[in-house]
């Protein structure tokens, strides 16, 4: 079922026969980086998380969709809604496009706005954050595209590649 469709993409919820497509992904050790990530997941817990993604973000506290091509059902990457905080009117945002021929194509930006769009709209949130990597230029383009401004950096936040790593924290919030 679709959930929330633009020109390339829809995003939909995530389905048992996504099993491989998350295992892949939460232990691509190439993106642990952006995803605070130190272990594996096994498979396991994947499909337990599967069986329970059918909560709602009031219950669960986050959203997880796929992102798909609208000529097919299967995920080319996920976006997240996380920390969602009823009382304060806010979410936390990411997004992963799994593989490096379908980024620079447009999907995470039409992703990115469906769930902004979902955020202020449906869920009535007042403000997203996002951070950041100050060395992920895809993103850094990607969210202050939207409007998302960078409100302060965290120095050394992230220790990756033997060195630490500066994170932005970015806000967007509702006009």
């Amino acid at each position: 079922m679709v959930m929330l469709q633009a020109q390339n993409i829809h995003l939909r919820a995530l389905e048992p026969e996504d099993l491989e497509f998350v295992y892949a992904i939460e232990n691509d050790e190439n993106i642990w980086e952006v995803s605070n990530t130190i272990t594996p997941y096994s498979k396991y817990l994947i499909k337990q998380y599967l069986e329970n993604a059918h909560q709602d973000i009031y219950e669960a506290k986050q959203l997880r969709l796929a992102i798909c091509k609208n000529d097919s059902s299967e995920a080319i990457g996920l976006i997240d809604l996380f920390d969602f905080d009823v009382k304060n009117k806010r979410a936390g945002v990411g997004i992963i496009i799994q593989n490096e021929v379908d980024r620079n194509s447009g999907y995470g930006k039409e992703a990115l706005g469906l769930v902004v769009e979902y955020a202020f709209m449906q869920l009535q949130l007042h403000q997203l954050y996002a951070n950041i990597g100050t060395e992920n230029k895809a993103s850094l383009s990607l969210f202050t595209t939207f409007g998302f401004e960078n409100i302060g950096i965290k120095k050394d936040w992230n220790f990756t590649k033997n060195a630490f790593q500066d994170e932005g924290f970015f806000q967007l919030i509702k006009k």
